[in-house]
């Protein structure tokens, strides 16, 4: 004979202490990812004035422009978006982090070209400190900011403000 007796599903008060601990280790990779991408620009900038990568046409504009994405896109993501844009925070922090992304896997990709053919005529040959720095940071931004992506989708909708 069956039983009447219903086993309860996970209750309401456990998800709702479940949904800030996802969002935190979201929030954490957040800003450590955007603190790794401006490790990223760093590593291109040091490269650029003090390894002189300057003077190598295309790539040192390229170094440049890493650096100055790599700044924003960090910015972007360290700045408060939940307050300024509480609608739209999802789509602009995914895109954001996105965008940190495919600077770091861009970076990454450009070295490993660099290193079996010429890009833009420049060889790069083997593996100084700032090279091995530059890719550990890329790695890890990759790693932080797609753990954010996905901690993303366990970020509550924002409320639609009432109409009157």
């Amino acid at each position: 004979m069956a039983s009447a007796h219903r086993v309860p599903a996970a209750s309401a008060a456990s998800d709702r202490l479940a949904q800030p601990r996802w969002t935190t280790v979201g929030q954490v990779a957040r800003y450590l990812g955007a603190t790794a991408l401006v490790g990223v620009g760093g590593a291109h900038i040091w490269q650029y004035s003090v390894d002189s990568y300057s003077v190598i046409p295309t790539i040192g504009t390229l170094f440049a422009l890493n650096f100055a994405g790599s700044v924003l896109v960090a910015a972007g993501l360290a700045a408060p978006v939940e307050r300024v844009f509480p609608r739209l925070r999802k789509p602009i922090l995914g895109i954001l982090a996105a965008s940190g992304i495919g600077i770091a896997l861009g970076s990454i990709v450009a070295l490993l070209v660099s290193e079996q053919t010429p890009l833009f005529g420049f060889m790069e040959s083997g593996y100084r400190q700032a090279i091995v720095v530059s890719l550990v940071l890329e790695v890890a931004t990759v790693l932080l900011l797609g753990g954010f992506l996905v901690g993303l989708s366990a970020i509550p909708r924002a409320p639609r403000p009432a109409s009157s």
